[in-house]
């Protein structure tokens, strides 16, 4: 995702996560002036940071407890940007496993299928006095500032947002990112990884009405302090946390399906 709206190549971007990336190579792919390029991927979401003569993510030397996550959902009215559009959109910051804040909106939209309003619930009337996607957009990129963006397989949520963005005439999104699901798969062991399951097994939201932006948004927190709950100790920093979630090994699923198993006894 990031590579995506990046002006660094893939190599670079993994060097700012970990052992840093100079100066020289900085001048090579930037034409402009390193500093203004710095100050104009913070008013993006992300903070590039000078140690030792290098340059960091500034993640690389936050305590995962001290950061300032976002966790967020979207309901949209179609998978496709170019003609469709978010219709939901909630979010919580989270800091040291204590929400701090909450931003939740519909938005104005003239055309909702009923395949939508059959998983969602939400119709065109309930959105006709709502807040247009311009007004919603830029209200949430001051929400969400530079916390780290998480979402229950957040590649979907943080790409059709920072698509979302540049519609409206924002930058896209350079927000450090975390997946909730890539994190359970390696922090907890069940059958299945869907939002509605793992919320059933675990018990993280028993008043949940899925596919409802903040619902789900609630759902992922209890799903991320029960992952942080189960992690290496070992894991210090949000770039620590960022790398178990895409590098480490994923649990074994159990063979059989507890859920269904409990229901025959």
């Amino acid at each position: 995702m990031l590579t995506e709206n990046f002006d660094l190549d893939s190599k670079s971007i993994s060097k700012l996560s970990s052992k840093g990336l100079c100066l020289e190579s900085l001048k090579k792919q930037l034409n402009d002036d390193i500093d203004l390029n710095i100050e104009l991927w913070h008013a993006q979401g992300l903070e590039i940071v000078k140690h030792q003569g290098y340059f960091y993510f500034a993640t690389k030397f936050i305590p995962f407890g001290d950061a300032e996550f976002c966790i967020v959902d979207i309901e949209t009215n179609g998978s496709k940007i170019e003609k469709h559009q978010i219709i939901e959109i909630a979010a919580v910051k989270v800091k040291n496993g204590i929400i701090t804040d909450k931003f939740e909106s519909l938005v104005q939209c003239n055309s909702i299928n009923k395949h939508i309003t059959e998983i969602t619930g939400i119709t065109e009337a309930d959105t006709k006095n709502a807040p247009q996607l311009k007004e919603v957009l830029y209200d949430f990129k001051e929400f969400l500032a530079d916390a780290i963006f998480i979402a229950h397989d957040v590649k979907f949520d943080y790409k059709f947002i920072s698509q979302s963005f540049q519609k409206v005439g924002l930058e896209p999104l350079l927000n450090r990112s975390l997946c909730s699901l890539a994190l359970a798969e390696r922090s907890i062991s069940s059958y299945r990884y869907a939002l509605s399951y793992l919320s059933e097994y675990f018990n993280l939201n028993p008043t949940a009405t899925h596919h409802r932006a903040m619902s789900d948004v609630m759902t992922t927190y209890e799903l991320f302090l029960l992952s942080i709950s189960n992690i290496d100790k070992n894991i210090k920093t949000v770039e620590d946390l960022i790398k178990f979630s895409k590098e480490a090994k994923r649990l074994k699923r159990p063979k059989l399906d507890p859920l269904k198993e409990e229901s025959k006894s």
